[in-house]
Formats: structure tokens, sequence, C-alpha cells
């Protein structure tokens, strides 16, 4: 092995073991494995910022904001609830009908924005018909998944491993080369998720809106404060009052003389008698009530209705693919000023988060309770930051312009069918006609390309160069065709499909398609096979992220409203990933022949 491939997989594989930390961002990690292959001088300076130029990166962010176009014009939300109706309230019905609704959506628009459009819908529909939410949710993500593969521009690693077959002089996938496999893997999965998948997965009952105190643990930390004659409040505002900044103490409400006032009350002052609804820690609050002046009152009076009138409410949202504050804080993004609503609990994962919510770092998929006047809930969905459950989003689309972005997306397609465009120069030009049509603004096509996958992709692309430049593709390639390659190119292909699943629960599908691909193409030369069945094979096995809920941010954004434990995507997408390698290694060698021209 020359030094050249020695520090190449070194940084390979310290580039891995950071995205399976998760201690930095994928795009920072990214940007450093390109920093490393240029300061190392395995990559000049123009090899190790090609990626940013690359036609397939220009593609991803070009369909992110073409996607962004069918959301704004209510497209995709028209296509979503349409199609849902048909499903009624038969469990197994509704699951084929979400799998193949979001499917479809997916195979022409980025995985997690479909996924996203459905998410309130499909919630509502579980609760309207008391069918657990448990049971559609993982459908819904898998179901993006799976659409993904039926075409060219329907994920990320198609178009990067078409790509890798450019660079290696062969010709590349087009816009319907994936579809028929696609397809087949589509249906297969959608059978197995209605007869087997579903009682596999989890049968945890919906919450109704008047349960959610309970059932997010609020209770416990929700305390009715008498505020007493000699108080030190008296006088003052809600905010002049400082319980928040203090005494960690969050005013929810405010009752005086049996009249109930919810929601925010900063410039409320405070009277003797007061009862002041508050939510904080409790030892917080043993420790220092004596010095504000409030007696304790018995917190199990608080009901969860207490919580709810006319004029507010509590509700459910999950942070979505598009806030841009994540990592960030409640108290550094001043949530409840900017939005007029106090979060009362966040659950992340299996449980909700216990102690001060304000310095918790935010994630995606976070799902808030949150407290406040109605009005202010409802308009939640016009933010895409947030995705409201429990009701049908309300958000203000530019209906009168559908038709346009129909046929500007029509037109697209049909332009990369018959070739006339490549579909980078396609997917940018319907990009700005949506943009000069009034379909999407500027600001909105910026907001919604997902800049992360953007630098995470044009940063680790140079790693594919790299790993060709330094013959690491061939050594890779070499190794597991003299492990694999007694049982044939069948079992090598076996083998790719293997590793790049693997890589693809831990880093990002477009990281592991970018490694993978030069190997597969090298490992088909070396064996004398069409490279093209080998690269597909990768291209849909990164795509092949069932096993765990961190391999694609799907299946992160259903994790909490579904009310999921880790290994309940293991359970039911074990099975569905083996189905799925099965139904390559029999497929995939009759579209594409090893031994085809």
């Amino acid at each position: 092995m020359t030094g050249d491939i020695s520090l190449v997989l070194l940084i390979l594989g310290v580039a891995i073991v950071l995205f399976a930390s998760e201690r930095l961002r994928v795009d920072v990690v990214a940007i450093m494995v390109l920093l490393a292959l240029l300061f190392t001088g395995i990559l000049e300076t123009e090899e190790a910022f090609s990626g940013f130029s690359s036609p397939a990166v220009i593609t991803v962010w070009a369909i992110y904001v073409v996607s962004a176009g069918l959301t704004q014009t209510g497209v995709a939300d028209f296509i979503g609830q349409r199609i849902l109706r048909v499903a009624g309230s038969n469990e197994q019905r509704l699951v084929a009908v979400i799998m193949v609704t979001v499917g479809v959506m997916s195979a022409f628009m980025n995985n997690i924005g479909a996924t996203a459009v459905l998410l309130p819908a499909v919630v509502t529909i579980g609760r309207r018909t008391r069918i657990p939410v448990s049971k559609l949710l993982i459908p819904l993500a898998f179901g993006s998944l799976l659409g993904g593969v039926t075409t060219l521009i329907g994920t990320p690693p198609n178009l990067l491993v078409s790509a890798a077959l450019a660079d290696a002089g062969l010709k590349p996938f087009s816009l319907f080369d994936y579809t028929p496999m696609g397809l087949i893997i589509m249906i297969s999965a959608i059978i197995y998720m209605t007869l087997v998948g579903r009682h596999l997965l989890p049968d945890r009952a919906n919450v109704d809106t008047e349960d959610l105190v309970g059932e997010y643990q609020v209770r416990e930390y929700l305390t009715e404060l008498k505020v007493l004659p000699n108080s030190p409040l008296l006088g003052k505002t809600v905010a002049e009052s400082d319980l928040g900044q203090v005494y960690d103490l969050t005013v929810v409400g405010l009752i005086r003389q049996g009249e109930v006032r919810l929601g925010l009350l900063s410039d409320w002052p405070i009277m003797a008698g007061d009862l002041l609804l508050t939510r904080g820690p409790v030892q917080r609050l043993l420790d220092s009530y004596s010095q504000i002046g409030v007696a304790i009152e018995p917190y199990v009076k608080l009901s969860d209705l207490a919580l709810t009138s006319p004029e507010a409410t509590v509700a459910e949202v999950v942070i979505s693919q598009k806030a841009d504050f994540v990592g960030k804080t409640l108290r550094e993004i001043e949530f409840r000023t900017h939005y007029g609503l106090t979060v009362l609990a966040i659950w992340r994962q299996e449980a909700a988060v216990h102690g001060r919510l304000d310095t918790v770092p935010l994630k995606l998929g976070d799902t808030l309770l949150v407290h406040g006047a109605r009005e202010r809930i409802e308009a939640l969905p016009r933010d895409e930051a947030f995705l409201l459950l429990g009701s049908v989003p309300l958000e203000q689309r530019r209906l009168q312009k559908a038709p346009i972005a129909v046929a500007i997306f029509l037109l697209m397609i049909g332009l990369v069918a018959t070739g006339v465009l490549h579909i980078s120069a396609a997917a940018v030009t319907a990009m700005m006609l949506l943009i000069i049509t009034g379909a999407i603004r500027m600001d909105e096509a910026y907001q919604s390309i997902e800049w992360q996958s953007v630098f995470l992709i044009a940063g680790m692309l140079p790693m594919g160069v790299a790993m060709d430049k330094t013959g690491t593709a061939q050594f890779l390639a070499d190794l597991i065709v003299s492990s694999a390659g007694g049982f044939g190119p069948q079992g090598v292909m076996i083998g790719l499909f293997i590793l790049t699943t693997i890589i693809t629960e831990f880093m990002s599908n477009a990281a592991a398609a970018v490694l993978v691909a030069p190997i597969a193409i090298n490992a088909a030369q070396a064996l004398g096979v069409d490279p093209r069945a080998f690269v597909m094979g990768v291209g849909m096995a990164a795509s092949n992220s069932f096993l765990f809920p961190i391999g694609h941010q799907a299946s992160v954004l259903v994790y909490g409203p579904g009310n999921y434990r880790f290994f309940d995507y293991t359970k039911v997408g074990l099975p569905l990933t083996l189905l799925i390698w099965l139904l390559m290694i029999i497929f995939l060698p009759i579209f594409w022949p090893l031994w085809g021209g």
C-alpha cells in the first residue's frame, strides 16, 4: 500500500468516526475532508474545490428549489391530501396509500420535503380514525425513501453515482433508468409493510389534545403560586418580575378573581391574590418561593384543561429541516418573544427533556408542546421551521400559481427525458422560471435549499477524486473482489450492497454513494463486467436507510411525533433491508446485464 493510499484511508477513517459520533455537523466534517486532501498535497486546488462546480451538486440545490415551488403553490399539499382521502379508516389500506402517495411525491421532490408535507395530515388522519400514528409514520418515512430510488432526481445518491459513471468515462443514467428496479423495490416494500411490517410496528395510543400535558410529563412542573399581600412582586408586570431570568419560572397564565388569562402576559401588572400559573423546576421554586412572596398551591389542582380556553390552547409542533435555529436554544432565538408562545415541554426521541428548557439546544425532529393564543398557534405553519401536528396546515399558498408550477415541472421532466438538456441545466431552468413567474420568491428559494446537504456533497466529492487519483478505489475494489470474488460477480454485488448499507446508517447517504461508487466501478472492471449494475445497486443501497432512525432525516422527522423507540426502526427495517438486497440480487442483472455493453 503506497503512502498516498494510506493517507486517504486515514482521512476517510477519521471522517467516518466524526460522522458517526455527531460531534460536528456533517457539512463541517466534509469541508474538513476537503481541506485535509488539499493541505496534504493529495489534490490540487482545482480538484479540491471541484465539488462546488459539479453538475450533481447544482442539480441537488436546484431540485430543492423546484420542490419548494411545488409546495409554495399548494401542488404538493393538494396531491397529498386528495390521495390520502381515498384511504378511509382501514389501517392496511391507509399504510399502503400513505406509502404510495409519499413515494410518488419523492420520485420528483426531495425525500424529507415530501415527508414534511404529509406529516401533519397523516397525524390528523391517525387521530381522527383512532389508528395509532405509530403505525403510520414509519411507513411515511420509509415510503419517501423508497420513492426516491425510482428516478434519477428522486434522491442525491442516484445523481451522485450517475456522476461517478460520467467521471469514469462511462454513460451516465438517464431520468427513468432507475424506474424499473425502483418500482419493483417500492411495490414489494409496500406489500411487505401492509402484510407484515405494520404488525412489527409499536401500537402506542394516540394522544388527544386534553391529554397532552400529562403525556409530556409536564404536570409535575406546573404550579399555582398565590401572590401574598407583602410580595415584592406587587405592582410589577410579569416581565419586570424577573421570575424567568432570576427564578427560572415561566408564567403561562394568571387567575384573578376567578377569571383565567392564558398566554403571553408580559405587560400584566401583578396584584395581591393573583394565582400565577407557572412552569419551572420544583426544587428551585421550593428554595426561593419565600423570597418572592408567594404561597405554593397544590399543583394537583392544575388540570390539563386549565391550559385550554376559547382564546388559548396547547399544541404540538415539530422542528423541521427548514429550521435555521437547529443547535440553538429557545433563549437564543427568543422563542417566546418572537412567536408569542410558551414552550411547556420538549419531546426528544424516547422521552421528554427535563431541566431548563431554554438552555437545551434544539434538534431536527424535536417535538415542542407549546401553549398560547389559538391564532398564534394556527400561524405557526406559515413559518416552515415548524410542522403543526394534529390539524391540517393553514399555510397561505399561492394557489393561483399552481398551474404554472405544474407546467414548469412537466417541462423540466420533458427536457430531461428527451435528452434536450442535461438534468442540471433543466433543473436550473425550471428553478428560474418558477422565480420569474412568481411561484416562489428568491428569498424563499434560498431558504428552501438545504445548504448543509449541498456543502456535504461538495465537500465529499473530492474524496472520490482522491480515491481514484491515488488508486485507493482500486485497492479497496481489489480487496472486495479477492474476498467475495469466489462467489462470482453477484457475490461482489452483495458485498457492495452490505458495505453501502452499513456506511449509510452512520453517515450521509450522499457521502456513502460518493465513497462506494468508485469502488464499485473498479470492482466491476476488475471482474470484466458492466459497472452500471454495481453502481445502480450502490445508489439504491445508499438510500436503504431503514435500520436506525439516524440513517436519514425523514426518519428523524417522524421519531418524536410517532413516539418511537430507537429499535422500533430495526424491528421493521431489518427484514425490509434483507428483502431489498434479495430483489437487487435477482433483478438488477436482468435490467442491467453484467456482461452488457
